[in-house]
């Protein structure tokens, strides 16, 4: 009798079990292009029973079919995964997904032009990044930047190094970042002209001025870049270190001293192609060539827009620091890192060639000159299938930038050799993220989850993009989607990796940034820097959450992301992972 009886109080244990599980639906939440590859990714704690159903919001079935258990690795811990295509869904309007099971409702929005002023938005979060003139503080801040360090003129010498952008929820400017972010979003330009539209003046004042205001963002950073290099053979890199982090703080009274006194000036430290930093974290620079080259790729691109059709002294101006810089970069081949005072954390980016050959491609388009042709094959030729897709981990920032760029720039100058060498870089890159990581889990995503996990992954995207551009191979396309996807949505914690996008749905709001805590406004755009390896969080140095874990039930043992102010390493908005994602999500405007 009481065995039965105990039998009893487990199956009915187990029934209200079965009854209040839940089943998770993951998709896009910005939305779809009609014709784009649609695929909703479901989880459970049991088995998902009866048909997926996608109905209008007449509540007329639209769309039914059943979900195909997967037995791919999800993240998040839950025993039932499963897949539910629905690319065939054409319509134009908003629908509901579900299923009979206990499930979350899930919008799906499919129109033509859901893209369109996606990489517009995320220009406001460059524009708050702004140091001198700040539009969203209607502030001029950090107004003594700065004092030189370790260049061929006196120690502590004024110039002026105003402009630019804070790197990320810190305000430290780097030239690493800067120079990367000032190119894309040229490139950008170059490739959807008619995408961006004419609504800030160039402080980023809401006054139109006849230039797309990713050009007036792009310009920020070339007159930052042209500061930096103030004579032939000086360039500086960094300006200000770790001392910066003392706490939120609004940028235009910045209590950091660096030996001048509070809200004074900042050391810029140039570049010397030497070992750098104050205390026992040095960094192991052993030339300049990445930065020197890749500030001449971003002078080289804007000479070719400016000269074009908004002004040609001022492209005459970015060309001839182009050269000077690609000389000097020649001069000291190697690469130049991030300095810290005293943090063990630094920008650790060790390869220059790519940023040699990106520079040699654009000058020998601004210029003509055949010897920067014949550079830019030497140096694809040494750069290859160099990348992070190679590694499951590496050091902060390592192979940046994370996508090699000058592959593309070069293709279209390169004879048909060379031409199909470039593109089997990219192809046997993107191949190789499928065999290794993105064919083994559910999502499709081929980058590894290391810090700027997102950076990685808007890079792959692009690579995909450029690959597909070159030569007509449509192949990859459902990973491109992917990747997208991921981004906004389709992913274990269900949420965007954008600020405010889209402004009805989960993104990320307890963003790790001076500006949020201390004015507490949303700044739409800002792409933070994303999910990384547990095994990688648990040994960040001063991490500590703020509240409650909202994504608790989805996070496991390989891969979490917090939407708190307190995570720096998944929820921190960066300036350049946000500039390189204005190029990836102009792909999808119309």
């Amino acid at each position: 009798m009481i065995k039965r009886f105990t039998m009893t109080i487990i199956l009915l244990l187990a029934f209200f079990e079965s009854m209040q599980a839940e089943t998770y639906i993951r998709i896009n939440i910005a939305g779809y292009r009609p014709a784009d590859h649609k695929m909703a990714i479901l989880f459970s704690d049991q088995p998902i029973s009866g048909p997926v159903e996608i109905k209008n919001l007449a509540g007329q079935i639209v769309l039914k079919g059943e979900a195909i258990q997967s037995n791919k690795i999800g993240f998040a811990p839950f025993q039932y995964q499963y897949f539910f295509d629905f690319t065939s869904l054409l319509q134009i309007g908003t629908f509901i997904i579900s299923t009979n099971s206990n499930s979350t409702l899930a919008n799906i929005t499919i129109k033509e032009d859901v893209y369109n002023s996606m990489p517009d938005i995320l220009l406001e979060f460059m524009r708050q990044q702004r140091c001198g003139y700040n539009p969203f503080f209607d502030q001029v801040c950090h107004q003594h930047d700065g004092r030189i360090m370790d260049g061929s003129i006196p120690d502590s010498t004024y110039i002026d190094m105003t402009g630019g952008w804070h790197d990320a929820g810190d305000q430290l400017k780097y030239l690493i970042t800067g120079s990367n972010a000032t190119a894309r979003m040229i490139m950008a330009y170059q490739l959807f002209p008619f995408t961006f539209k004419d609504e800030h003046n160039a402080l980023g004042q809401k006054i139109r001025n006849n230039m797309p205001d990713v050009l007036d963002e792009a310009k920020w950073g070339l007159d930052w870049i042209l500061k930096l290099h103030p004579a032939p053979d000086l360039l500086i890199h960094q300006v200000a270190d770790d001392r910066d982090h003392t706490g939120w703080k609004y940028p235009y009274n910045d209590p950091s001293n660096y030996g001048w006194g509070k809200n004074s000036y900042r050391v810029g430290y140039a570049a010397t192609g030497k070992p750098q930093g104050l205390n026992k974290y040095n960094s192991l620079a052993t030339g300049i060539s990445n930065l020197a080259g890749r500030s001449a790729a971003a002078l080289a691109l804007g000479y070719q827009v400016w000269n074009a059709k908004f002004d040609k002294a001022f492209a005459q101006t970015c060309l001839k620091a182009a050269e000077e810089l690609y000389a000097m970069a020649k001069t000291k081949p190697g690469f130049q890192q991030g300095n810290s005072y005293g943090a063990p954390y630094r920008y650790n980016e060790d390869t220059w060639t790519d940023d040699m050959e990106w520079a040699a491609a654009e000058l020998y388009r601004a210029t003509r000159k055949i010897n920067y042709l014949i550079d830019a094959k030497k140096y694809a030729d040494m750069t290859g299938e160099l990348s992070w897709i190679q590694k499951d981990t590496s050091a902060h920032y390592q192979f940046y930038p994370f996508l090699n760029m000058a592959h593309y720039s070069l293709y279209s100058l390169a004879d048909g050799e060379t031409k199909k060498k470039l593109a089997t870089y990219y192809k046997n890159g993107i191949e190789q993220t499928i065999r290794q990581r993105a064919s083994k889990n559910m999502y499709q995503i081929g980058s590894p989850f290391i810090w700027c996990s997102n950076n990685l992954l808007v890079d792959l995207g692009l690579q995909i993009y450029l690959y597909e551009k070159m030569t007509g191979d449509k192949k990859y396309r459902p990973y491109l989607f992917s990747l997208r996807d991921w981004l906004f949505g389709r992913n274990p914690w269900g949420t965007s990796m954008f600020m405010n996008i889209p402004t009805n749905g989960i993104y990320p709001r307890d963003v790790h940034t001076s500006t949020y805590a201390m004015t507490k406004k949303e700044v739409p755009g800002g792409l933070v820097d994303g999910p990384i390896y547990y095994s990688t969080y648990k040994t960040q140095l001063g991490l500590r959450l703020t509240h409650e874990d909202a994504f608790a039930p989805f996070q496991n043992e390989y891969v979490v992301y917090h939407d708190d102010i307190g995570d720096y390493v998944t929820n921190e908005p960066t300036m350049d992972g946000t500039a390189c994602a204005v190029m990836f999500l102009a792909c999808f405007a119309k």
